[in-house]
């Protein structure tokens, strides 16, 4: 008998790089040297003073559940730092503990849309927030965004695409997978927009302290009322730990946390303790200076691209990606794709992966690799695109 299982599921798309990283393993297990440019995840390990800390987490015995919005002296950690860095005064309270930026987004699409309706966002960006909106059986209004606007949403394409079914919009900053900014004129012009229209604003912020040459401001510096999304996997290093949070307006944090109860009790707390080590003088010295490893990094990998007629029209200022066109070579994205993990033993993401305006003529490097990698990598794409054939 077929099973039969539920539309949300099948509407919901894979990761298409996936198939590529699988080859890209078979490829390493069979013995080649495969450059992994693909991943979204810093290839620095974990901070060392955040692992003593949650070894010392597991030694004192925090392995219990906590409180669904997480502990309070993290809760404080944060709010502290959003006043170091940001100048900001928040609330404690209006800090939830989530787990991953993922949790954040689950408890702010919850809250938020109702079946039917929808959050504008930026095409191209992030798949899983246009995912976790079909989950709550909300929907995407992608917006096809390009060069001229840095590949961010603004208060003429919210005018544009706006009608009755819209709810909000989901802005990053920055953003996965151009690396562009929303600078603070442009998140409060933004938040206007949205505001006179009776919407909602949530803002990724999951890359901030990953900016180069300037400073990103958070929406929280110009509209108080918005959601944000960020969390330590980042800037802080800490993928596998599964750590982030939300900053909610104070009227909103009850029926979040009501939410986060239901959903998931509460962040991992061996996490959660190890996390308080972030915000220490010694960690942020580490995190900065692998800050200015990504910078040096961006700044070798943009311009030996452009040279090899990849067109990267917008310099990103955050993140770790490059997105490129590659109109001038031809073919479509993921077949290019596959051409370079089979030939060179390279691997990059096609523009499917991000949404559908003009995805089959874009791929994302991710420059998480050291320099050298980094060189390996473009003397082999600049050998493949000689036997590139469309």
């Amino acid at each position: 008998m077929a099973t039969s299982y539920s539309a949300r599921s099948r509407a919901i798309e894979p990761f298409h790089v996936m198939a590529l990283l699988a080859r890209a393993n078979e490829l390493q297990e069979a013995g080649h040297d495969v450059i992994h440019l693909e991943i979204g995840e810093p290839d620095f390990t974990t901070a060392a003073p955040i692992v003593a800390a949650g070894q010392a987490a597991l030694a004192a015995g925090h392995t219990r559940y906590t409180a669904a919005r997480g502990i309070p002296q993290l809760r404080e950690a944060i709010s502290g730092f959003y006043a170091s860095r940001y100048g900001l005064t928040i609330d404690p309270g209006r800090i939830l503990i989530t787990p991953g930026g993922s949790g954040a987004l689950l408890l702010a699409s919850s809250l938020l849309v109702d079946p039917g309706k929808h959050w504008l966002l930026a095409d191209p960006g992030y798949p899983c927030n246009r995912h976790f909106l079909r989950l709550v059986e909300g929907a995407a209004q992608l917006v096809p965004v390009g060069p001229e606007s840095r590949y961010q949403l603004t208060p003429e394409l919210v005018e544009r695409y706006w009608n009755h079914d819209s709810v909000g919009a989901l802005a990053a900053s920055p953003a996965n997978p151009t690396g562009t900014l929303l600078h603070k004129d442009e998140l409060a012009a933004l938040s206007a927009a949205l505001k006179a229209r009776g919407g909602h604003l949530v803002v990724d912020e999951i890359y901030h302290g990953l900016t180069y040459g300037v400073d990103a401001s958070s929406v929280l510096e110009v509209d108080d009322e918005a959601f944000v999304l960020n969390s330590f996997s980042k800037y802080f290093g800490m993928t596998g730990w599964r750590l982030g949070w939300l900053v909610a307006p104070p009227e909103a944090v009850g029926d979040l946390e009501k939410l986060a109860q239901n959903l998931y009790i509460s962040a991992p707390s061996m996490a959660q303790y190890a996390a308080l080590a972030c915000f220490e003088p010694a960690t942020l010295e580490i995190l900065e200076q692998r800050r200015e490893e990504f910078a040096r990094r961006r700044d070798y990998l943009l311009p030996a691209l452009r040279d090899l007629g990849f067109r990267i029209a917008v310099e990103p200022e955050g993140a770790f990606y490059l997105y490129a066109d590659i109109s001038a070579f031809g073919g479509d994205a993921y077949a290019f794709c596959q051409h370079f993990i089979e030939t060179e033993h390279v691997a990059i993401t096609p523009g499917l992966d991000f949404g559908r305006h003009l995805a089959s003529h874009h791929v994302r490097f991710a420059y998480t690799q050291n320099l050298e990698r980094l060189q390996q990598a473009v003397e082999r794409i600049a050998r493949g695109l000689k036997s590139w054939r469309p």
